[in-house]
């Protein structure tokens, strides 16, 4: 019986974080997208912002999706976020993370 490490996926035996360089390496447009959407939310007066919702909102904008945009990046897009735009912490709720 195999026993799979949490931390990778069973199909490509990547980490979640090296399948989120790859993802935004190919779709930088998805980044961009999304610090355009939170600075327009934290400009019109928002004090916390949900990256769960901008996926959301991304997705519908989109008009066929973005072929690999998993929910688990968005603790590494609100991570990034941050890296980029210090001064946006406060608005982002981030967790310790459990996976690489």
């Amino acid at each position: 019986m195999s026993v799979a490490c949490p931390r990778t996926n069973r199909t490509s035996g990547r980490t979640i974080t090296e399948r989120f360089h790859a993802f935004d390496a190919r779709h930088p447009h998805v980044y961009r997208a999304l610090e355009r959407m939170a600075a327009r939310r934290l400009a019109a007066g928002a004090t916390r912002v949900s990256l769960k919702d901008l996926f959301e909102d991304l997705r519908r904008q989109l008009p066929h999706g973005v072929p690999g945009l998993n929910n688990n990046f968005t603790a590494l897009y609100a991570r990034r976020l941050i890296a980029a735009h210090p001064h946006w912490a406060s608005a982002f709720e981030l967790r310790r993370r459990r996976a690489d």
